[in-house]
């Protein structure tokens, strides 16, 4: 196999494990989520196994399930993912530090202030992950009744980068000339006003914050419907996947990639990290049964709540030992919602197996020993499935420190991921390249 392609790994933080039993586990920290002693060390480890990233990703939901559901999950309270990241900048050097904002409940000149400043308190370490935000009970906390239509969250996304990047380019690299002597802080040259007036947004700029160190933060996207996938082709650097299998996988790398070239892009230039949820022994018996024991601390009401928004309809009234029936599309996500169908018709699996299965994990497992584990990450990279992974542990501390010893050595071992950072901004981990300020030549 060649080793000329290096994975990228990102490390899921919020929630700290998407697993529902995750707190419960013996040994784990319940409090993990919003202990910020704790996650510092978490983002401390990842460092110094040279990470690329710690991603946190966010939910603007508390009340989406019913509260005998709610009070049986981790994940109901979590630090604001800016504050919780700029802490964190103060105590990493070289982590790269990304964060979930939806275009849907924010305004541009928020989000683009925002990232500029983590991006220069990091010293170029900040991403964005721009979301549409599925989850409809979010609407009900930004004063509407109802969820934006799926299309119409998408073009007001691409209308919303379109400003944010322009808004990172209201300042020449050195417009800020600072001359004691002339009494001249920038040069009034150098400042560009964005005046942007479109379908969906109004917005007069400038940005009152120099040009981040990246030029723009890195930009990351989640989607994977078609939309989203259009959408990620013409603006991210990295994309956040979910993807079952290396099939799958290859299919999705394949089409997103594709679509660069037509764009002036190229590939190389976005990163593909499906999500892997990764359960570490030292034998494949020993790594399946803290899966089944993690499985084990997952409550039906959980499982059934978790399912009913995957689905996009409250399905707590079907039968548990009955067949999912044909259940209608919905204004939710359309990507996750025809994954569960798609497990349910082709393993033949009950409401009670599908409820187990989103209410612990229900997406790309690798679950073995650590030689494994990356021999089935570098398939994944050798097989372009992938350029990486943005993995999720399975309780914490623990399942962290599992990877970080044992999984990270085998990797490095293998000459497929970093042994120390090649550079200090994020871009320069991810191996991507510096923007153009669209107003300013260099």
């Amino acid at each position: 196999m060649t080793r000329s392609r290096q994975l990228h790994l990102g490390a899921f933080m919020r929630p700290v494990s998407l697993h529902t039993g995750a707190w419960r586990f013996p040994g784990a920290a319940p409090d993990a989520n919003f202990n910020f002693a704790l996650i510092k060390r978490f983002a401390q480890r990842l460092e110094a196994a040279r990470f690329d990233a710690f991603f946190m990703a966010d939910h603007l939901a508390v009340l989406n399930m019913p509260i005998d559901t709610l009070k049986r999950s981790h994940t109901v309270t979590s630090f604001e993912p800016m504050t919780l990241l700029s802490a964190l900048a103060a105590v990493t050097e070289r982590l790269g530090l990304i964060a979930t904002s939806s275009t849907t409940f924010d305004e541009p000149y928020h989000v683009a202030r925002r990232f500029a400043s983590l991006d220069h308190l990091s010293g170029g370490r900040a991403g964005w992950n721009l979301v549409t935000t599925s989850n409809p009970e979010a609407a009900r906390n930004f004063g509407l009744d109802e969820h934006v239509e799926h299309g119409e969250r998408y073009h007001r996304a691409r209308e919303f980068y379109d400003v944010v990047t322009g808004l990172w380019d209201s300042w020449a690299d050195d417009a800020f000339v600072r001359d004691v002597e002339r009494g001249v802080y920038f040069e009034p040259e150098k400042l560009h006003v964005l005046d942007h007036k479109g379908e969906h947004l109004s917005v007069r700029g400038p940005l009152n914050i120099a040009r981040p160190v990246q030029g723009w933060p890195v930009v990351v996207q989640a989607g994977s419907s078609e939309a989203g996938r259009q959408l990620a082709a013409e603006t991210a650097d990295a994309v956040f996947t979910a993807q079952p299998n290396l099939a799958e996988g290859k299919r999705f790398y394949a089409d997103v990639k594709a679509r660069l070239e037509p764009l002036g892009r190229a590939r190389d230039h976005l990163k593909i990290l499906p999500g892997a949820f990764v359960v570490v022994g030292s034998s494949l018996d020993e790594a399946q049964h803290k899966r089944a024991e993690l499985d084990r601390y997952v409550h039906y009401d959980s499982g059934i709540a978790s399912l009913s928004i995957a689905l996009g309809h409250d399905v707590s009234h079907l039968d548990p030992d009955g067949p999912l029936p044909e259940i209608p599309e919905s204004n939710a996500s359309r990507s996750a919602r025809q994954r569960v169908v798609d497990w349910a018709r082709e393993e033949g699996l009950t409401v009670r197996q599908l409820a187990q299965r989103i209410g612990g994990y229900s997406g790309l497992e690798m679950v073995g020993t650590p030689v494994s584990i990356a021999d089935q990450m570098e398939q994944w990279l050798v097989e372009e499935g992938s350029d990486g992974f943005n993995v999720m542990f399975p309780f914490l501390p623990g399942g962290l420190d599992d990877f970080v010893d044992q999984v990270v050595p085998e990797l490095q071992r293998r000459g497929i991921f970093r042994r120390e950072y090649e550079g200090s901004t994020l871009r320069e981990h991810l191996g991507l390249p510096r923007p153009a300020n669209r107003f300013f030549a260099a």
